[in-house]
């Protein structure tokens, strides 16, 4: 028997609910925090080479760029905190309904987006 089914293979137009956004941006700054990673590791073995080694990667990190790539280490830092606080609240059993998991959901971008705006600030 064949199912009718409708069947949406496009995956732009697909809506996507807040907790399944703020899931999937959990994991994306998850992988995004393991390159970070690299790139400070690199950053702390190249200052370590000589004083002018280390001059040039503080030279990198105090302008636009430097200060960008923290900025943004920073804000998936955060994220991937607070959407890790909100998965561990939902393992315990908490916020499991629709209408709990979207407010607890939208807290948590909200959240982000002030404490990255005020990270953000208090970098630059």
């Amino acid at each position: 028997m064949k199912k009718q089914r409708p069947v949406n293979l496009q995956i732009n137009t697909i809506s996507f609910p807040p907790s399944a956004i703020v899931s999937l941006m959990h994991r994306i700054t998850g992988v995004a925090l393991f390159f970070a990673l690299l790139l400070v590791i690199a950053a702390w073995a190249a200052s370590l080479q000589s004083k002018e080694s280390f001059d040039m990667v503080s030279g990198i990190m105090t302008g636009v760029i430097g200060k960008l790539l923290v900025i943004g280490t920073v804000s998936a830092l955060t994220y991937h905190i607070l959407g890790g606080v909100r998965h561990m609240f939902m393992d315990l059993g908490h916020f499991e309904e629709l209408e709990s998991g979207d407010k607890t959901a939208k807290l948590t971008l909200g959240l982000w987006i002030v404490l990255t705006v005020v990270m953000g600030v208090s970098i630059w």
